[in-house]
């Protein structure tokens, strides 16, 4: 996604219009290696060794393109003030890739 470095946007902390630097946030945690129903939790139970059937381990994993449905990612938007140094986000909101971000 194209973002500009720097912006004129109202800060809420200074309460005027002031130029601001623009960071981009990740928008979520991402998955751990130990999390319920994963695959190495699974692996380390001893579930997919061993001879005979392996059940829904004996099947080859989903290729990444299936796996994927949306198009386009929210991204989370950090807008730090130059004149306070405060920081803060603008709501995560789904934005095409190629385009420039609509300035409020």
């Amino acid at each position: 996604m194209k973002l500009p470095k720097k912006t004129n946007r109202f800060c809420p902390h200074c309460k005027k219009k002031t130029e601001q630097k623009i960071k981009l946030i990740s928008t979520g945690a991402k998955r751990g290696t130990l999390t319920r129903g994963s695959k190495s939790r699974a692996r380390a139970r001893g579930l997919n060794r061993g001879i005979g059937n392996k059940g829904r381990y004996s099947k080859p994993a989903v290729s990444k393109f299936k796996r994927k449905s949306k198009t386009n990612k929210k991204a989370n938007l950090m807008y730090t003030c130059s004149v306070c140094g405060k920081s803060h986000y603008r709501k995560s909101r789904r934005n095409q890739r190629t385009g420039k971000i609509q300035q409020e």
